[in-house]
């Protein structure tokens, strides 16, 4: 296309005179001489003020050329299959049609010569070429041919052994690397994008499926068909990146990664299982700079905050967080630990992992395959001269026992259990085997706590629910009236789940002189349930109420963390 045409075209298209756009040319020269890597489209259309997708309609209309909306257009399986994998995700080409014999391809920059000529040339057939977003055409590619498609399609093309060796562990978003190494850097790439915590790598009879946890929940990535094939060499590419042995296949293994992926540094924990159909491998993600919070940003509320300093500033007894993996109660006791840090006071914490360093704390790793377990560990701090204690997790009677002991001898204690609430903590420290009269005297409050999914806040809109349905799960009777509910219909920015990002709801029972003796009387959770809701404890689904009534998160997300609560229930029909 001739220079003075592509001027005036694209000048008519972004509604600028001749001269206007030699100006924004000669910007966007100097721009791409000093690293940006913004087409002259792209410049264009940010300098004119259009978004991409205004820009390309306007600039379809001059072309005569159609526009394609691939937000809500589907790509049949006979025109993907007319052009090859690796030409569609070279040059961001879309087959969107086929008909009479002629093939339909969104594209998003039609003054690209070469991409023209190499579609044409790949297609073998008339051509009517289409006009889409490049943000539109990426996410296409990836929903129907898969991600990492062009990758996989590379491999199959290659006779030599996969160089599996390890080397440059910067993640970026063009790799060029081997294929397979290219292939597992993409994964971990798109799930670094859409914010997820925990990638699976789960091997069936006769598909690899490959699943991200966003938010708490597992959404599953599009892959190519023929990645089953691969599957040996992408688990032996994992298990080189972090350390472990690629020929034994019939243990379990752990592992670690350290990559770089936008300068930031990310530690990625890796798991192996063998399973029937091969090994599963799950990589858990964890942004040093992303997992700590402070104390006032956990959201809680100004009652319950002040009793959490009150308690944390004690200078003995057990502080203990409750609740399933994955709530939150590593962040937690980070924050707890934070707002004590000073340098008159000496704090060291057992981990099984490590999950954030923490300056002027002494943290020490589980290791159990060399005997260092939480027992060991712990018996070993209390010879170290320490003020406060941190235990990763309480999980037998001989660690309980040691933290009880810690905690009598002038210690403050902080430590997670696995319960479902946090009147449970207290029978199941006692069926662990520790005495009620100890767990009485020791312990001086529980916090249960679970992550609900945040409401997106760009297509946040009002909803209705019925009136039944909220009183049939106990949403309070006064504030029916006066809620407004929301919900998240689905986003760009939200990637369509309606969700973005998480916060906590919590349980914190304060051990008060009226609950001692019904510990020491191994009374049943629901009695010391009953007893700490009557002294002021908000429960889990109650301060899930409030989250809601404030328009934070949604009923459903509520529910689906909590459970329902009979205590709540007994002490309502009391009154």
């Amino acid at each position: 296309m001739a220079q003075v045409s592509l001027k005036n075209i694209i000048a008519e298209a972004a509604k600028a005179t001749p001269q206007r756009f030699e100006d924004w040319q000669k910007a966007w020269r100097l721009a791409a001489a000093n690293g940006s890597q913004d087409s002259l489209l792209e410049f264009v259309s940010r300098e004119a003020g259009f978004s991409e997708e205004m820009f390309l309609q306007q600039l379809a209309a001059v072309l005569k050329w159609p526009f394609v909306d691939l937000k809500v257009a589907t790509v049949p399986t006979e025109a993907k299959n007319k052009i090859s994998t690796k030409v569609a995700f070279q040059y961001y080409a879309v087959p969107t049609d086929y008909q009479n014999g002629t093939l339909q391809v969104a594209v998003c920059n039609p003054f690209d010569s070469g991409m023209l000529n190499s579609v044409q040339f790949d297609a073998k057939m008339p051509v009517q070429f289409a006009l889409a977003p490049k943000t539109e055409i990426d996410k296409a590619l990836k929903k129907y041919y898969g991600v990492g498609a062009e990758t996989l399609d590379e491999m199959s093309k290659e006779d030599e052994p996969l160089d599996l060796l390890l080397d440059d562990k910067e993640i970026t978003e063009g790799d060029q690397e081997a294929s397979v190494i290219k292939f597992v850097n993409q994964i971990i790439w798109e799930a670094f994008k859409s914010r997820a915590t925990d990638i699976h790598f789960e091997p069936a009879e006769d598909e690899l499926r490959i699943r991200n946890r966003i938010d708490g929940i597992l959404h599953q990535m599009e892959m190519p068909p023929q990645l089953k094939r691969y599957q040996p060499a992408i688990i032996s590419r994992i298990k080189v990146m972090s350390g472990m042995n690629i020929s034994e296949k019939r243990l379990p293994q752990d592992g670690r990664i350290n990559v770089r992926i936008k300068g930031e540094e990310i530690d990625i924990r890796v798991s192996t299982v063998p399973t029937v159909y091969g090994e599963s491998v799950s990589l858990r993600l964890l942004t040093r700079g992303k997992i700590f919070l402070t104390l006032d940003k956990l959201g809680f509320d100004a009652r319950e905050e002040n009793a959490i300093r009150e308690v944390v500033l004690k200078p003995h007894g057990i502080m203990l967080v409750t609740g399933p993996t994955g709530a939150g109660k590593s962040t937690s006791l980070y924050a707890f630990l934070s707002s004590i840090n000073s340098v008159t006071k000496r704090i060291i914490t057992i981990e099984e992992p490590v999950e954030y360093e923490l300056k002027g704390i002494n943290q020490i790793p589980v290791r159990a395959d060399i005997g260092l377990t939480f027992a060991v560990g712990l018996r070993h701090i209390l010879r170290q001269d320490p003020n406060v204690v941190m235990i990763g997790e309480i999980r037998d009677l001989e660690t309980a026992e040691i933290a009880i002991r810690a905690s009598l001898t002038g210690h403050l204690v902080f430590s997670t259990l696995h319960t479902n609430d946090a009147p449970s903590a207290f029978t199941r420290l006692v069926d662990m085997g520790i005495e009620p009269f100890l767990v009485a005297s020791s312990v001086e409050a529980v916090l249960a706590q679970r992550l609900v999914r945040n409401i997106c806040p760009v297509c946040k809109t009002e909803r209705k629910v019925e009136k039944d349905f909220l009183r049939k799960i106990g949403y309070p009777e006064q504030d029916i009236a006066t809620t407004k509910f929301y919900q998240g219909v689905g986003c760009e920015s939200c990637r369509g789940l309606g969700y973005q990002s998480r916060q906590g709801i919590y349980e914190l029972l304060v051990v008060t002189e009226a609950l001692r003796p019904l510990i020491m009387g191994r009374a049943p959770s629901t009695t010391l349930a009953q007893k700490a809701v009557e002294s002021g404890m908000r429960t889990l689904r109650q301060d899930g109420w409030v989250k809601v009534k404030a328009g934070r998160t949604t009923i459903e997300e509520v529910l689906r963390v909590t459970q329902t609560e009979e205590h709540v229930a007994l002490v309502d029909d009391k009154d």
